[in-house]
């Protein structure tokens, strides 16, 4: 029977998916430049867990806008940052999801879009859905001509409790990073 069992969450977590950004999509319209988005991953079970426990986990979706020039380094045009605070309430066994365009702090979440999941893979979703998000305005941008675009998520361990820093340092399961670069299409 426990060899069964252990037969089956082993084909579970093998089917899990590889890190990745699936798709990105880098638009330039008169309001800004916009960064759509759709991120796979699964969360390990040691994550997960420590997320049922109580304690919450942040994320940060980074996004550079570089031009590329050939007689020096590239030019950095401008850098978005979006913050993510996922938290398990036990009590009403839902799931908590905060989106922020400045870093949490200690005191609290700050001016932050909260919503309430009742599955934890609702709140994945929408951590792995990123839509139209303002990455720069129109007047930083000039031309689009050699211009890149690069995405970048992963879990921000210098947010969790000083003794669970400790211990997951060294342990890959802990270390989610995404990255995707895609060049913005020169507008005439």
């Amino acid at each position: 029977m426990a060899l069964a069992l252990w037969a089956a969450a082993a084909a579970t977590r093998a089917d899990t998916v590889p890190p990745d950004i699936s798709s990105m999509q880098v638009t330039r319209t008169d309001e800004g430049v916009f960064l759509s988005a759709n991120l796979q991953f699964d969360l390990p079970v040691q994550v997960e867990d420590a997320l049922r426990q109580g304690i919450p986990l942040y994320f940060t979706a980074e996004a550079l806008v570089q031009r590329e020039r050939w007689y020096w380094s590239d030019q950095h045009l401008g850098t978005a940052t979006r913050y993510y605070r996922l938290t398990h309430q036990p009590l009403t066994r839902r799931w908590r999801l905060h989106i922020s365009n400045t870093a949490f702090t200690s005191s609290g979440t700050g001016l932050a879009l909260g919503q309430t999941y009742e599955q934890l893979e609702d709140a994945m979703a929408a951590i792995q859905r990123i839509s139209r998000w303002k990455i720069l305005e129109p007047a930083q941008l000039g031309s689009t001509s050699g211009v890149s675009v690069q995405l970048r998520f992963r879990v921000d361990l210098s947010a969790l409790p000083r003794p669970l820093q400790m211990g997951v340092l060294g342990r890959s399961v802990w270390n989610l990073q995404l990255s995707r670069t895609q060049v913005l299409e020169a507008t005439p």
